[in-house]
């Protein structure tokens, strides 16, 4: 991992447009995900189609890059009959497949952040959304603990430039993530919730109180939201803004919703709508907007707008 000392505070400077969902546009380009591993899948059998939709999101306008590893770990490889060693090594692969995604664009400064999911990622049956988990709090540490350790020990030219611990239910998880990076105090991190209202995050703690955790680490140069619908965005910009001065960075769902029981999507995404959407998160005080589940490159092209313009108005 680079050694950011002197540079961590400039780290997000110029940075505006984050990327979109992943897993579902791997989808879109034929990758099939059906299976513990989600998204993990292709960095072992379809690598080629990761670097498309990097890409592709960085041609509608991202400044910012997440890695194919949100559900990688050494618990879910294991889970399923893989090596520990492989789910390392998956990790530093998709830092790699980011970065030939972005050496394209000679000239465009692109930030490599890694994916790395919550704990009830791995568990692949949505606890991530409740975080009500059977596991300890030393569990945690040692589950997160372990990305950190692959990710903190390689070259510049491997590494990425910043952690992005995100879909955090709780603030139990965040501060085991904390204590996970203590021995790593140079590193970049940046921290996004996952809110079922316009206070909460999904375990039921108050999103001002998980900001204000983990505005106190160190390690820490954003804190936000992702995986939680568009309608409750500002509001929990409202909420970022009163604990912290950090740079605030929200990704949130196309708009559409998850049914379970059905298990399918529901609803409608409309892009321009979440352009529309993107410029008010812009004003309200957000600095880098993206998008999650289900948000595809022309909602990304569209939030690149919505960037611009609040830049110009802005200057």
């Amino acid at each position: 991992m680079r050694d950011f000392p002197q540079t961590r505070d400039a780290l997000l400077r110029n940075i505006y447009v984050l990327d979109g969902g992943m897993a579902s546009e791997l989808e879109y380009l034929g990758a099939d995900i059906d299976g513990p591993l989600w998204s993990a899948h292709v960095l072992e059998d379809s690598p080629e189609k990761i670097v498309a939709v990097h890409r592709a999101y960085i041609e509608a306008g991202a400044d910012c890059i997440e890695t194919a590893s949100y559900q990688v770990s050494r618990m879910g490889y294991v889970e399923v009959g893989l090596d520990a060693a492989r789910a390392d090594a998956a990790l530093l692969h998709s830092v790699a497949l980011a970065r030939e995604a972005a050496a394209a664009y000679l000239g465009r400064r692109i930030l490599i952040a890694a994916s790395l999911g919550p704990y009830g990622a791995a568990l692949h049956n949505g606890a991530e959304y409740h975080g009500n988990y059977t596991c300890t709090f030393a569990d945690l540490i040692e589950f997160h603990a372990a990305r950190i350790a692959v990710l903190s020990k390689v070259s510049d030219r491997e590494a990425p430039d910043l952690l992005a611990f995100e879909t955090l239910p709780s603030l139990a998880e965040a501060e085991a993530i904390g204590q996970a990076l203590a021995p790593y105090p140079d590193l970049a991190a940046w921290f996004a919730f996952t809110c079922p209202d316009r206070e909460h995050v999904a375990h039921g703690e108050l999103l001002r109180q998980c900001a204000t955790a983990v505005a106190a680490f160190p390690q820490t140069v954003a804190i936000g939201v992702n995986c939680t619908h568009p309608a409750l965005i500002s509001a929990l910009i409202a909420e970022l803004r009163e604990a912290s001065d950090k740079p605030i960075v929200v990704y949130p769902n196309s708009g559409e919703g998850w049914d379970a029981q059905a298990r399918c999507w529901t609803g409608n995404s409309d892009p321009a709508a979440y352009g529309v959407k993107a410029t008010e998160w812009f004003a309200a005080g957000a600095q880098i907007i993206g998008g999650c589940c289900r948000s595809r490159p022309v909602h990304i092209r569209e939030v690149a707008n919505a960037a611009s313009n609040a830049l110009t108005t802005d200057h």
